[in-house]
């Protein structure tokens, strides 16, 4: 019996061959023990101040504030749109909210064209999961119908009981703890840690009764509420939220080291949008779209513990996570990428302002929730460039937190909210409901470093003129290039595109025209009794 003859030329040959694909196909080639492993970690509603890392007192988190010293700590990181769903969408496509079509609402169906850089990441070799919320809310199916695994497989089974009625069941830190057990031994992992805290509701009085809290702790309240025990003790309640997340996040920094998989993972930690009270989540301004951040890469970041004050923008996470793991996007399906990769700033050694190019970051939005006639949003756009923030409201006319008769729908119920709307018709106090859900002027300019509570309109002042007008050019001549519809005279694209949750779609016709349709983000006593104008 004559043996095959084994010819070494075509084994060659074979081997070239397959590696010219997986090269063409953008998977990577070097082993998959050089690749990072990627831990994301995301808090559900939660501004910029509010991690002790940037000297809050009031909020307990150990876990953000290793991150943060033994990384990098980011003073100057925002989402281009300040919901949960759109500010998501831009974090898992590296495109801005206004390059997305349909996913630069809230509640929409998610297109097909958009792949995110978990399912590439999947493609390419990784081990990729989450828990708790991912993309959110909304409809993301493939061609077929069959819904997608946007963040990767859900690792959702564990429970634990919360310190709270209002807090998730979700074991975030025993599910990771899964996830970790099913990682193949050959494959590095990606894993999308989302919490649904600090987003609402609260147990009310849970930072005090729960939390050891007191309402003296807080330093300052923001000047657009009124400094009362029921604001204070919201404050608190949202912080004992933030601090589940943040034991979470420190348990599955525990879990890595023992493992002695923390050297080489790449932790990025933030928040989708800031807090849940009003003239905040939902809204363009600073304490809307300014966001929390921290990164640790002990294998990666060259001299840990820099503060960088480099402006990042969400849409910079995806190319971030794609360099590190040598992985072309664009190869694999997904859409041309707007983002930057933050890889410059771990390589460098420097503080404070590391890449000289970043320096500006654009935001906008559209439809958040519904309550408008005919789902109508309420179109922004803006820039942030030094210590100025643009805005152009397009629809002035229109109620920037939802019409007043159904709900003011894109602000979340709250006994701050109730509180702020009892002092409507209270001639004295009236301000603070002007300033959260009164109609605006059709443009917007603050010195956010001396006024980062965006209170004082500048744009009328001559003294600003030049500089707003410059702004004004720089942005609408970027967001030309990137081909937004509002600027293209297309916009009322935006308001057509359906409304994905059937149930509430077409809220206000249905809601004035008698029919008892809820919103339970909200409360009852929000609804006015009339319209307002």
């Amino acid at each position: 019996m004559k043996h095959p003859v084994f010819n070494i030329h075509l084994f060659y040959n074979i081997i070239v061959c397959n590696l010219l694909i997986l090269n063409l196909s953008g998977i990577v080639l070097a082993k998959d023990t050089d690749r990072p492993n990627i831990l994301f970690c995301i808090a559900d509603d939660a501004s910029y101040p509010h991690m002790g890392a940037y000297g809050c007192t009031w909020v307990k988190t150990p876990g953000f504030d290793r991150i943060a010293s033994e990384g990098l700590l980011f003073t100057r990181c925002y989402t281009p749109n300040a919901k949960c769903a759109p500010s998501r969408a831009c974090i898992l496509t590296g495109r801005n909210s206004w390059q997305l079509e349909e996913a630069c609402n809230h509640w929409c169906f998610f297109p097909t064209k958009f792949k995110t850089y978990a399912e590439v990441l999947t493609e390419s070799g990784y081990h990729v999961g989450k828990t708790g919320k991912g993309w959110a809310p909304g409809i993301a199916k493939d061609n077929k119908g069959k819904p997608r695994q946007m963040t990767g497989k859900p690792f959702d089974k564990l429970h634990k009981q919360p310190p709270t009625k209002a807090i998730s069941k979700n074991d975030y830190a025993g599910n990771f703890a899964a996830f970790l057990e099913d990682q193949p031994a050959d494959q590095p992992f990606c894993f999308w840690y989302g919490s649904t805290e600090p987003h609402r509701g609260y147990e009310y009085g849970s930072g005090i009764e729960k939390g050891g809290k007191s309402i003296e702790q807080i330093d300052k309240v923001p000047p657009f509420w009124p400094d009362n025990p029921v604001t204070r003790t919201d404050m608190l309640d949202y912080a004992f939220e933030i601090e589940h997340f943040d034991n979470h996040l420190n348990q599955m920094l525990d879990l890595l080291e023992e493992k002695g998989q923390l050297d080489n993972t790449l932790v990025v930690v933030t928040a989708d949008n800031g807090m849940p009270f009003p003239r905040v989540k939902g809204q363009e301004y600073e304490y809307s779209n300014h966001l929390p951040l921290a990164i640790m890469w002990p294998a990666g970041i060259k001299k840990p513990g820099r503060k960088i004050e480099d402006f990042v923008s969400f849409i910079d996470f995806a190319p971030t996570f794609l360099d590190v793991a040598n992985v072309d996007g664009t190869k694999l399906g997904m859409q041309p990428i707007t983002g930057t990769s933050l890889l410059p700033i771990f390589k460098s050694e420097k503080s404070g302002q590391v890449v000289p190019d970043r320096d500006f970051v654009l935001i906008g939005k559209e439809r958040h929730d519904i309550g408008r006639p005919n789902d109508e949003g309420y179109p922004i756009r803006g820039i942030v460039r030094g210590d100025f923030l643009y805005l152009k409201n397009f629809m002035p006319d229109r109620w920037p937190a939802g019409n007043p008769e159904t709900g003011y729908l894109n602000c979340d119920g709250s006994p701050t909210k109730s509180d702020l709307l009892g002092l409507r018709t209270q001639p004295d106090l009236a301000y603070y409901w002007e300033i959260s859900f009164g109609k605006r002027p059709a443009e917007e300019f603050y010195n956010i470093r001396q006024d980062p509570y965006c209170l004082t309109n500048l744009a009328e002042s001559e003294t600003y003129q030049k500089q707003m007008d410059q702004l004004r050019t720089e942005m609408t001549n970027r967001l030309t290039e990137q081909q937004d519809p509002r600027i293209l005279g297309k916009g009322e694209v935006f308001d057509q595109y359906p409304y994905a949750n059937a149930g509430e779609r077409g809220f206000y016709e249905r809601y004035m025209g008698g029919e008892k349709i809820k919103a339970g983000w909200v409360n009852p006593s929000d609804f006015e009794p009339a319209p307002l104008d």
